[in-house]
């Protein structure tokens, strides 16, 4: 028998076997799923998942759910991950938004691709309004109360507002008084102001979600009945300011049974007035170089109280063409500055010159001034020292030299020799009359500062002079001030106090002579 035949024969069907089995084998495809019912629906969240039946012949790298809220959601919406491998599996859905309706396919992911499951769609749920209750009144005053709320549960939206509402007819609403005490659920404090005394209120708590405005169980009140205006307040100091004048004071004990809604204090003279709701009060517009008391009182809802007496008095203090403040005070009849003048120019704005030379100030006919030993921390504070020409006499001729000008500010000039004489005269002579006006101590007056009692407040510095020379002498032992009166065509009337004696004694001394300024106020 021939074998040669059957070998080909054998390769030929081994051969035809393998391209059989080769071409003959089922294909890999994507996946096979279900989409399950969505369940668990609130306003923001619900369950859904899904069943993959099939791997498509490639594992199931990846399955869940996507969603939108428009049909045929894939991957590129909202999605879940799930885990991979085919069977049933569950999705939670959330952050969705309430009252809106959503499409949901379930997806699964091989090496082929992705596949979804049917489609099914669901609506969240609606907000509803916040449940809350109304918190008992407490602290009842005539003016005042205390109440809040409790909300326990936000009906599904955020809590945007919250508070009190109020009104003298039962169930108040928001368009009522109210308070505004936060958001969020949970309980709050609210306070009730601005009531009228025995009259009865209906409260109610309220809070505001997406779904509207609730309201928590209505609580009733009658705030006290105030019987009388309150007692007087009690005055404390008046600190005098430039035109104006900060008074204290301090509440009265009994407030009349109501709260007390303003404090007015009013001035006398000129009945100018000021007011708030506690202490201090500053009381503007006044007159500088005036003396003012003050009066103040209470109001509250039944009434003001009689006004109480300021047991001191302030005169407001003066401020010249520099801005420089000084003390005033009052001494007689008369209104004096109680600091030395530091103004570097005449009250329209022309500047004095300020002349440091000795030679150029012993030949000046016209206004200069100069800082003691050219040191201008010296005329912080003793003043500065100006020779005679920078006078303003205060009458209908003015002062050739320097055009009629006026060195003091506005409505005060340098005063007479008679008004010198005015002031030593009210003080028990010229004997007497410097110890009075002197600054006590030797903080700046050499010792033994003779006599000084400085009672009248007029503070007088010894801030020494320039000679008609020019040079500097006695700061520490004497103070020296011009009048606006001439002695003669080269004189001018001054005054001159001195560390050992009690006097104020009168001299005429030539007009290029640096003097200290006192002004006194125009009548």
């Amino acid at each position: 028998m021939n074998h040669s035949f059957k070998i080909p024969v054998i390769v030929f069907l081994l051969i035809s076997s393998t391209l059989c089995l080769t071409s003959c084998k089922k294909k890999d495809t994507i996946p096979t799923l279900t989409t399950v019912n969505v369940s668990g629906i609130t306003q923001t969240s619900a369950v859904s998942g899904g069943n993959v039946t099939s791997d498509g012949g490639a594992e199931v790298t990846a399955h869940g759910v996507c969603w939108g809220t428009s049909h045929n959601p894939t991957t590129g919406s909202s999605e879940t991950s799930d885990g991979a491998g085919t069977g049933t599996f569950t999705s939670s859905i959330t952050g969705l938004t309430a009252n809106t309706t959503y499409y949901v396919r379930a997806y699964a992911t091989n090496s082929l691709g992705t596949s979804y499951g049917n489609e099914v769609s669901f609506s969240t749920s609606q907000v509803t309004l916040a449940t809350l209750t109304t918190t008992a009144i407490t602290s009842i005053t005539s003016t005042t109360a205390v109440s809040g709320g409790n909300i326990t549960a936000d009906g599904g939206g955020t809590i945007t507002s919250r508070g009190v509402c109020w009104n003298t007819s039962s169930n108040p609403t928001t368009a009522n008084n109210i308070t505004t005490d936060g958001t969020g659920t949970g309980s709050f404090t609210s306070n009730l102001t601005n009531l009228q005394p025995g009259t009865a209120y209906y409260v109610r708590a309220y809070a505001t979600n997406s779904a509207g405005t609730n309201y928590g169980n209505e609580q009733t009140f009658t705030s006290v009945a105030a019987s009388t205006v309150p007692g007087a307040p009690t005055i404390g100091t008046a600190t005098a300011g430039n035109a104006q004048a900060t008074v204290t004071f301090t509440a009265p004990v009994n407030n009349g049974g109501s709260t007390i809604t303003v404090y007015t204090v009013t001035s006398s003279p000129g009945n100018i007035t000021g007011t708030g709701s506690a202490s201090p009060i500053t009381v503007t517009g006044l007159t500088n170089g005036t003396a003012y008391t003050f009066t103040v009182t209470a109001t509250n809802a039944i009434g003001t109280s009689v006004a109480s007496s300021a047991s001191n008095s302030v005169t407001p203090l003066l401020t010249d063409i520099d801005g420089n403040v000084y003390n005033i005070v009052t001494i007689g009849t008369q209104v004096w500055m109680a600091e030395n003048l530091k103004t570097t120019k005449y009250n329209d704005g022309t500047p004095i010159p300020n002349t440091t030379d000795n030679t150029t100030w012993a030949a000046l006919t016209t206004g200069a001034y100069s800082d003691y030993s050219n040191t201008p921390s010296n005329s912080t504070t003793y003043g500065r020292l100006y020779n005679w020409y920078v006078v303003d006499n205060n009458a209908a001729t003015k002062v050739a030299s320097n055009g009629g000008k006026n060195v003091c500010p506005t409505s005060w000039h340098m005063p007479t020799d008679a008004e010198w004489t005015t002031l030593t005269t009210y003080l028990g002579g010229e004997s007497v009359a410097g110890g009075k006006l002197k600054e006590t101590g030797t903080t700046h007056w050499t010792t033994p500062n003779t006599g000084a009692t400085n009672e009248t407040g007029f503070t007088a510095l010894p801030g020494g002079h320039r000679g008609d020379d020019g040079t500097y002498d006695y700061v520490g032992y004497s103070g020296y001030w011009w009048s606006s009166t001439e002695g003669a065509t080269t004189y001018a009337r001054s005054r001159y106090v001195g560390y050992n004696i009690s006097n104020v004694l009168s001299y005429n001394d030539f007009k290029q002579v640096g003097f200290s300024v006192r002004c006194v106020k125009d009548n």
